[in-house]
């Protein structure tokens, strides 16, 4: 099993969740979730990622393979390979014993939680330890699995893997040790209020129906899609928009700051590979790039 550092960080991407949508239509100019970004001395590509994924995914479009080739450095959120950054912050994840998730949410909630393990065949010691967020992380991830979907076929891992294999320069936009204070910054509340929401998700359906909702609008190009999948699950699960805010929309200043030090350099040319979300929407990282007078276009 991949360590739970790698699991939670992985989470940032997929903890939005979706409804079912309909596969969308094809186009003659089908488009990527991919966008040129350029100031007068340098550009940008800015690639919306799925932190899970399938072999059928690769190679990857040809849109994105050329802009791949044309970079020389990649941007990532966090490097998900340094395996010594995800075992420091993993004892953030974990209660010190005999402290216990069972021991620290509702008897009612732990009995829906076992229910879920006992459908993922996960043993129930696995999670004793867990606190309730990334507890909820790991059963999202259980069902990503359970479609076909794993973190090993990640297009951020197989991005990054591909880098250092060509010696590029890789670049973190935050790093593993920031995302896992972020994370460790839920109070109690809130992560019990996540992992109930999971629970509540995974014994609807939802969880299932979200999952083809965020593959097919990655594999679309559509922000919008993205976003709409998003909104349908913030409306039904209480808290969901406070954490939508606390992981997604609050870190755009500073990643774009980071974007925008590429842009100025008139340097090397950067690959930046980021979860889908993050390039959505008019908080996202593409309109505030914009709003700043780059030159920005889809391919």
């Amino acid at each position: 099993m991949r360590p739970l550092a790698t699991l939670a960080c992985a989470l940032l991407g997929l903890l939005p969740a979706a409804t079912s949508a309909a596969a969308p239509e094809t186009s003659a100019a089908p488009r990527q979730f991919l966008w040129e970004v350029s100031s007068l001395t340098n550009k940008v590509y800015l690639y919306g990622t799925v932190h899970a994924g399938k072999a059928s995914f690769y190679p990857l479009p040809q849109p994105v393979e050329r802009a791949f080739a044309d970079s020389r450095i990649l941007a990532v959120e966090a490097d998900i390979t340094d395996a010594e950054a995800m075992t420091k912050g993993s004892s953030q994840m974990l209660y010190a014993p005999p402290d216990s998730l069972s021991k620290r949410i509702p008897a009612p909630l732990y009995e829906r939680l076992r229910k879920q393990l006992q459908r993922f065949n996960v043993p129930e010691a696995q999670l004793e330890p867990v606190k309730p967020f990334f507890a909820a992380s790991l059963l999202v991830f259980n069902e990503w699995f359970r479609q076909g979907y794993t973190p090993d076929q990640g297009v951020d891992l197989h991005l990054i893997k591909r880098a250092k294999a060509a010696k590029m320069s890789l670049v973190e936009l935050e790093g593993a040790q920031a995302q896992t204070e972020l994370m460790a910054s839920l109070s109690e509340k809130e992560g019990v209020q996540a992992l109930e929401g999971a629970v509540t998700a995974l014994e609807s359906g939802l969880t299932r129906d979200q999952i083809t909702g965020v593959v097919n609008a990655w594999q679309a190009g559509d922000p919008n899609l993205l976003l709409d999948v998003t909104r349908a699950y913030n409306d039904a699960m209480p808290g969901a928009k406070e954490l939508e805010e606390k992981f997604i929309w609050s870190r755009h200043e500073a990643m774009a700051g980071r974007i925008e030090a590429f842009l100025l350099s008139g340097r090397e040319r950067a690959f930046v590979a980021v979860g889908a979300l993050h390039l959505a929407g008019p908080r996202g990282l593409v309109e505030i790039l914009r709003s700043r007078g780059y030159f920005v276009r889809q391919l």
